[in-house]
């Protein structure tokens, strides 16, 4: 299992959904919200809806899907009996906009301190999402040099696919030697990592053989950039 050599990383590719804030914690938020919701229309139909799009994205990611910014909702509409059009906004505001306020309070540990210790010492920082990136960085206060998402008209793939992380690197001007990849799921972020040539740690409780994890961004793991941007002030 091979750690960061951090005198060599000038760029960090961020996921951020799982990696950037506690995502069970904000996804047991909006359940309840959702409950709510449904009881007051006494209708599961949202629910359903809604759970049966996180599948049609799984789905389109496993297959690596080249159409898949349509077939998402093509899919779902199709196994829900809704139109596309009610797909798109149903999905638009419950998983994209409601739970904006969320965000900030569920945000990880130490991360702004880490971020802050990257541009310190003079490392990109990057961030690679499957979902619309933008509003929920700001929502974090977290800022990036360089965002991509999934959706970009110019990549149009879902993770492991490497497009989005090569955009990155072309964007950055950095090699895939000098670049690491810090997601949450190593189905999507330590495989898309792996497809690109870059080396990759992932954010969990469990150890696994395939690269390190953590839970929190001050631990040891990242203490060397810790250590370096306190010198740099």
């Amino acid at each position: 299992m091979k750690t960061p050599d951090w005198k060599t990383i000038k760029l960090v590719v961020f996921d951020l959904d799982g990696t950037l804030y506690d995502q069970h914690r904000v996804r047991t938020a909006m359940a309840a919200r959702l409950l709510w919701a449904t009881l007051l229309a006494r209708d599961t139909s949202l629910a359903r809806t809604l759970r049966a799009f996180r599948i049609c994205r799984e789905e389109l990611g496993d297959g690596q899907a080249p159409d898949f910014l349509e077939q998402q909702y093509v899919l779902c509409a199709a196994r829900c009996g809704r139109t596309v059009e009610e797909v798109r906004a149903l999905t638009a505001e419950w998983m994209e906009q409601r739970p904006l306020p969320l965000l900030r309070k569920a945000r990880a540990a130490a991360v702004t301190r880490f971020f802050r210790a990257l541009s310190a010492t003079g490392r990109t920082i990057a961030i690679f999402s499957d979902y619309p990136v933008r509003e929920k960085l700001a929502a974090l206060e977290l800022d990036a040099d360089i965002v991509v998402s999934a959706t970009d008209t110019d990549v149009a793939r879902l993770k492991p696919d490497p497009t989005g992380l090569n955009k990155i690197l072309r964007l950055s001007g950095n090699a895939p030697s000098s670049t690491l990849m810090i997601g949450d799921r190593f189905d999507r972020d330590w495989q898309v990592a792996r497809q690109a040539g870059v080396d990759a740690i992932i954010r969990s409780r469990r150890t696994d053989i395939r690269c390190p994890t953590f839970q929190a961004y001050d631990e040891p793991l990242f203490q060397p950039v810790l250590r370096e941007a306190a010198g740099c002030a």
